[in-house]
Formats: C-alpha cells, sequence, structure tokens
C-alpha cells in the first residue's frame, strides 16, 4: 500500500498550449517579414519606393522584423513593420511571454484542494513537471548564450578576432562583459562596432528570466517532496491486537 500523499497542482496545460500556438504563430509571421524584407533597401535606393522627399539612410529593425527606409519627411516600412502583421506579431509575443510567465508562476505555489483551478497531484509529479520546465526553459537559455557567446567563452581578450584568419589585421576587443554576451570591436582603420547586434544580446539576457523562474519553481518542488519524504510515515495493521489479559479470561 503507497503512502504518497496526495497534493494538488494548478492546471496549467492550456497555458503551456496557448504558449506553444503563439510560438509558433511568432515563427510564422517573422518569416512573412523577413521574406518581405528582401530587397526593399534596394528599392528605396532605385527610386522603386519612393518616400517624402529625399532618401537619407536604411537600417534593419529588429522586431518586428523590417526594413525601414528613412526619407527627409519620414519613413517608409517594410511590410513587417506595420499594418495586420504587425499587430499579429506584437500580440503573439504579449500572448506567449503572459502565458510562459505565468504557467511558470504557478509551479511555485502549493495550492489546496477545491478550486478547479487545480488538479490532485503527487509530490513526485510537481518534481517531475518543474524538473520539465526547467530544462526546458534552461535549455532554450544555453542554447542561445552558446550562439551569442561562445567567442566570449573561448578567449574573453580576444573575442573580436575569434574564429576568423584575420592575419595582423585582427580587431582588438576593446571591452566585453559575459552578461550580456558582448564585446567592443575596434578594426585597424579605427572604427569600432559591437561583437553582437544590440537585439541578440537583450534576447540571451531576457531568456535568462523564465529559467530562473522554472529553477525557483523546482527548487521548492524539491524541498516540499524532500520534507515529505523524510516526514514519518502511518504504520499499516490491524485496528486493534487481542490483549493477554482477555485471551487468559476466555481460557478459563
Amino acid at each position: 500500500m503507497s503512502h504518497a500523499r496526495t497534493h494538488s497542482g494548478y492546471r496549467t496545460g492550456g497555458l503551456w498550449a496557448a504558449a506553444g500556438i503563439s510560438f509558433a504563430a511568432l515563427i510564422a509571421g517573422s518569416a512573412v517579414a523577413l521574406f518581405a524584407m528582401l530587397e526593399f533597401d534596394e528599392r528605396c535606393m532605385q527610386g522603386i519606393t519612393e518616400g517624402p522627399g529625399r532618401l537619407l539612410r536604411t537600417r534593419d529593425q529588429a522586431f518586428p522584423p523590417a526594413t525601414v527606409c528613412e526619407y527627409t519627411g519620414g519613413d517608409i516600412v517594410s511590410f513587417g513593420g506595420h499594418g495586420v502583421l504587425a499587430l499579429l506579431l506584437w500580440s503573439t509575443l504579449l500572448i506567449m511571454v503572459a502565458c510562459l510567465f505565468l504557467a511558470l508562476l504557478a509551479e511555485c505555489f502549493d495550492p489546496g484542494p477545491g478550486s478547479p483551478l487545480v488538479m490532485p497531484m503527487t509530490r513526485a509529479e510537481k518534481l517531475r513537471r518543474t524538473g520539465t520546465a526547467l530544462t526546458v526553459t534552461g535549455s532554450l537559455f544555453l542554447l542561445l548564450y552558446a550562439l551569442a557567446g561562445w567567442k566570449l567563452l573561448v578567449g574573453p581578450s580576444s573575442a573580436c578576432s575569434t574564429g576568423a584568419d584575420w592575419g595582423s589585421n585582427a580587431p582588438a576587443t576593446l571591452e566585453y562583459s559575459f552578461f550580456p554576451p558582448q564585446a567592443t570591436c575596434q578594426y585597424t582603420s579605427g572604427m569600432t562596432e559591437r561583437m553582437n547586434p544590440g537585439w541578440v544580446a537583450s534576447l540571451t539576457a531576457q531568456s535568462a528570466a523564465p529559467a530562473l523562474l522554472a529553477a525557483v519553481g523546482f527548487a521548492l518542488a524539491w524541498r516540499r517532496w524532500s520534507v515529505e519524504r523524510t516526514a514519518p510515515r502511518p504504520e499499516a495493521g490491524p485496528a486493534a491486537a487481542a490483549s493477554p489479559a482477555t485471551d487468559s479470561e476466555d481460557a478459563k
């Protein structure tokens, strides 16, 4: 007979499903926006896309993905940076972030039974669920950090020249930081540039937040599971045993 007590945990399946659907929509919308960026800057420079006034410069916008052509009288933005697609991308991003953090935050609490928002769950089941969440979010953070900061991990003082054969023209690393993974590179011409685009460094740093929240939920679940595991268990046995006095009286 099992002595594991049944507790409760919040129902987070709907939140995870909404976060997954929003993520898929975000990827699909971003792909459409990136496709619309192709040669948009060339069209501006060649005069195919006309703007208010004289063309000053073109730049790429990180999110929503778009190319911006700056004119003296205003900006012209590619398809992903305005209209329905931009609204869709911002909406799906906000929904995904909200559902993700609500689902992870719910794992930090130990609700009592009786609410339609909770479901029966043992300490071991809660530990497995929080461990899965930590594995997913932690793996995502480590993947992003490895892509953005592997040069820093190989050699911080030479991060700007790592991964290419510069010869005698290797850029110098003026300053660097591990979190967010970033470095300032100075080339032999005197020009300075960041090792990673600003949005890459910001995204890597922001991805640590859900991983940290998942780690808190896992630590709390581990503590509650350990406390229950070490608590004294009720002994199983017959409700009452025959007393020797009663047995001697029956024998008489």
